[in-house]
């Protein structure tokens, strides 16, 4: 280790094990995910399009971190994820961050892409919040990290990307991930238990499980309903089948994903989840596949007093 000012990071299942800065210094050394332990912010705002139970009539809280330990290269917030955007907060700058949020009417907090952060995101936990905390992460985690968040998390929101290790290891550099995923999902259920709605059918606690239809890969879309199927019963768990692929990142890079969805290969999809037990969820219609939807990642509401 060569400061320290620095510690070895195995967070998650990456397992760098190497010296990785606490703090944001130009240079500072960092893992895989390309940052230090101090989390960036790159945009924290009320957010209206997640699932109905999650944006309700006010808007999720959305707190969106900056790095990535999955680097997908179809990634829509590739801007974020995989560049250097963002301001550096602190665990006392992130709790002033939840708190004018929820000052805003935000029905929840949304933690989104958070993994390389877990110390830090534990720590601004501290305090119960008057409000759901939600684990919106590509579910590529470690047991052990998990464990930081009992009690302070209760709503994970994991996107199961892969069942196939071929297509998770081009895309995302992880043959590991149906497995890493797959048990940390199990993992994130045992403790939650099952989702519960308020009167209002926003969800208070659970796990909702996400899905992106990736081009060409209707099989593995395939597999991830029957991995659901297999392990949760009606009333378990929530599932989100989305369709909202774009051609993002460095997709131009990869033919096979480098376009839109097909309403043949979504409609496949749709009606195999429709065939099988998985009952409780949500799809998307179609004009979801649009990047208007991707927010401005400016830095808006980082800056609080």
């Amino acid at each position: 280790m060569n400061s320290s000012k620095e510690k070895l990071c195995s967070d998650c299942p990456r397992n760098c094990n190497l010296p990785r800065a606490l703090e944001y210094s130009p240079g500072a050394a960092t893992g895989y995910c390309r940052k230090v332990f101090q989390p960036t912010v790159a945009r924290a705002a009320l957010h209206m399009w997640e699932e109905p139970c999650i944006s309700g009539t006010n808007g999720s809280g959305a707190v969106f971190f900056g790095g990535c330990n999955l680097r997908c290269v179809f990634c829509q917030n590739s801007e974020i994820s995989q560049e250097a955007r963002g301001k550096t907060v602190t665990a006392k700058i992130l709790k002033k961050i939840y708190a004018n949020l929820i000052g805003q009417g935000a029905h929840n907090i949304n933690l989104v892409t958070p993994s390389h952060y877990v110390q830090a995101v534990a720590a601004s936990l501290s305090d119960k919040l008057p409000v759901p905390v939600i684990y919106n992460c590509g579910a590529y985690e470690k047991i052990e990290s998990l464990n930081l968040l009992k009690d302070k998390v209760q709503i994970y929101l994991p996107d199961l990307k892969y069942m196939n290790p071929t297509l998770s290891a081009r895309y995302s550099g992880a043959a590991d991930y149906p497995e890493i995923a797959t048990k940390a999902i199990l993992h994130m259920y045992e403790q939650t238990g099952a989702y519960r709605l308020d009167g209002d059918g926003l969800l208070q606690q659970g796990v909702l499980i996400r899905h992106l239809i990736l081009p060409n890969a209707v099989e593995n879309s395939k597999r991830v309903i029957d991995w659901v199927e297999t392990h949760f019963s009606e009333g378990q768990v929530l599932f989100s089948l989305m369709r909202q692929y774009v051609p993002c990142g460095q997709s131009a890079a990869y033919p096979e994903i480098n376009r839109f969805l097909t309403t043949a290969e979504y409609d496949e999809v749709e009606r195999y989840l429709f065939d099988s037990t998985v009952e409780d969820g949500f799809v998307q219609e179609a004009g979801s596949a649009d990047s208007t939807f991707i927010p401005a990642f400016d830095g808006t509401g980082v800056d609080v007093p």
